[in-house]
């Protein structure tokens, strides 16, 4: 029987992306819960990803507030996570950091700077950014936002931008938000490779 990873998305037109392709070549099965639908992953130490959305992380709806007290839970009971820009927020919060408005968004390709010194040009889009959970550490910033990517052990990460959006992603985006997305309407087939490498490399580290 393949492996089953559970995946919590926010919104509609914000899928997995590349982490289905990654997964699908492991061998995994993701397992989709749509919490903007009320749907949401048993409380248990099971190992979960956290997608983005266009919402307050320390706001918002009824909803959010139930996948805020689920995550906590989880999190009590040792579940491994992997979240990505507003699911690295609800993240941090549960950790114990803030979040707050940015001066200006971040938006569309951006180049992060890893505390090892690689640089790697990722898709944004985020008003918000999150203070640096105690005990955790960063590994990766903008000239925008301080905090691009941290972690609290090996399989609690936190990432700020977006590298599960493949080209199919964005003209997803595009088409959903039309002419409010700030994101590329030309592909770059070099930039998507590079980030969709990263991102399978990260993973399999994450993975347990």
């Amino acid at each position: 029987m393949p492996l089953t990873l559970n995946l919590v998305q926010h919104h509609p037109a914000e899928g997995p992306g590349e982490i289905a392709r990654w997964a699908e070549e492991r061998g995994i099965t993701l397992a989709v819960f749509r919490a903007d639908l009320d749907q949401l992953p048993p409380v248990d130490n099971m190992p979960v990803v956290l997608l983005g959305g266009p919402y307050e992380s320390n706001a918002g709806p009824t909803w959010l507030h139930n996948e805020r007290e689920w995550l906590a839970a989880s999190l009590a009971l040792g579940a491994p996570v992997f979240a990505i820009c507003l699911g690295a927020q609800l993240l941090a919060l549960s950790l114990g950091a803030t979040v707050k408005r940015m001066s200006s968004s971040e938006t569309g390709w951006t180049s992060i700077e890893f505390d090892n010194g690689q640089i790697l040009d990722v898709l944004e889009w985020h008003e918000d950014t999150f203070s640096l959970p105690p005990g955790a550490t960063r590994h990766a910033f903008s000239s925008a936002c301080e905090q691009q990517m941290f972690s609290l052990g090996p399989h609690r990460i936190g990432l700020q931008f977006h590298p599960e959006w493949n080209a199919e992603s964005v003209i997803t985006l595009n088409q959903h938000f039309a002419d409010e997305s700030p994101l590329p309407r030309d592909v770059d087939s070099q930039a998507h490779a590079n980030v969709a490498l990263w991102l399978r490399t990260t993973l399999d580290g994450w993975w347990v």
